[in-house]
């Protein structure tokens, strides 16, 4: 069975083997836009997805989640079809809706509305169709809950970042003290579309990292400090990253149709009632009509990084004259494919030492500044609530 996992211990017993994949950004041919400014290569996304869901097959997991951004851009026929494919797998399936899946709450002729979604989707998740989040079992002592991270504006625009709503809050309560009522309590992990932790240095204070983060995260994440909720899956940033708060974990997986072209593939084991989570990471090294996909996609995404670094340099906290951050953004151009890599350590000589400083801020190293690499293939131990100090 090949899982690139470590050789687990005779004295573990294996709960659950899962997948990951995020930001599916599902486009059939007909339906991919021709924009020249574009990362996403959504061009490879229903092959790449048919052969990550073959390897799934193959080594056989328990279920797959689908961390939000199902589709290029709301389309209803790109929805459609991924509802027919997935209702062939024969492990269940759960998502959650991204920001590209409801680009308007009430939708359009072309576009499917928030509550279209939780309907369109009852068979991944959603048992009450006029709630687009949902809490679900998934085995004896395994729990999932999904959120919705999309917020819109009264005019049913959507917002800058994302939200989650007082009556979802209020839900998620009732549903966190419903679980820790238990005994013994089930583990339960969170999905969502947007951050709740930061995965980038100052991601909460600036305006462009703003806008892949739930903007109540507080709300959130003391929720589920409080009651022990020790693991949340998250997308939309496009990078492969591990954050940490206290005993909440969030593992943000990078999309499908962007380099590196990553899945993950879990598993779950229970050791002295203490669960260990083994994490391994797979890429999509290339798919018909795209040979060389790491290396080609690497190439792309360097070559659309000029505007992405300007406005990195001009923004806060740099704040670079446009005419000097001119002169470092073409240094710059395959920064952001190592952050979506994960794991990446970071050294610009050639840059004054303000900047080189500020970028080294970015490298996966702990707070000793030694290496620290788990964005890709980690070990985690996660809590159970009656193992919290009191």
């Amino acid at each position: 069975m090949e899982l690139g996992l470590s050789t687990l211990s005779t004295l573990m017993a294996l709960l659950a083997r899962f997948a990951v994949v995020s930001d599916l950004h599902i486009a059939l041919p007909h339906t991919v836009w021709d924009s020249p400014n574009r990362f996403h290569l959504v061009e490879v996304s229903i092959p790449a997805f048919e052969q990550i869901l073959d390897h799934l097959e193959q080594v056989g997991v328990d279920f797959l989640i689908l961390p939000g951004d199902l589709v290029q851009h709301g389309e209803r026929e790109n929805h459609q079809w991924l509802v027919q494919r997935l209702e062939q797998l024969p492990f269940p399936v759960y998502a959650v809706p991204g920001n590209h899946d409801v680009v308007r709450r009430g939708g359009c002729d072309r576009t499917i509305s928030l509550e279209e979604f939780a309907d369109l989707y009852q068979a991944f998740g959603y048992s009450d169709p006029d709630r687009p989040y949902y809490h679900h079992k998934i085995l004896d002592g395994l729990h999932l809950i999904g959120l919705n991270s999309n917020g819109f504006e009264p005019n049913g625009e959507p917002l800058y970042t994302g939200w989650l709503d007082p009556e979802q809050l209020d839900w998620l309560d009732a549903q966190l003290a419903q679980l820790t009522d238990q005994c013994p309590t089930p583990l339960t992990l969170v999905m969502l579309h947007h951050n709740a932790l930061e995965h980038l240095p100052r991601q909460s204070r600036s305006r462009m990292g703003q806008r892949y983060m739930v903007k109540n995260a507080k709300d959130l994440t003391q929720r589920l400090q409080a009651t022990g909720v020790p693991l949340t899956f998250t997308g939309h940033l496009h990078i492969q990253d591990v954050a940490q708060s206290k005993q909440l974990y969030e593992v943000t997986t990078g999309s499908l149709v962007s380099y590196p072209h990553p899945y993950r593939i879990c598993e779950l084991t229970v050791e002295d009632n203490a669960h260990r989570l083994d994490i391994a990471s797979h890429r999509i090294e290339a798919v018909p009509d795209w040979p060389t996909l790491q290396a080609t996609s690497q190439q792309w995404m360097g070559d659309r990084s000029f505007p992405f670094m300007m406005k990195l340099l001009t923004s806060n906290p740099l704040h670079l004259p446009p005419t000097e951050a001119e002169q470092y953004a073409h240094m710059l151009r395959d920064f952001w494919a190592a952050i979506a890599g994960g794991d990446a350590l970071f050294d610009f000589p050639e840059l004054p030492p303000k900047l080189e400083q500020y970028f080294q801020t970015f490298s996966a190293t702990d707070i000793d500044g030694q290496p620290h690499c788990i964005d890709n293939d980690a070990v985690l131990w996660l809590q159970r609530p009656e193992m919290l100090a009191p």
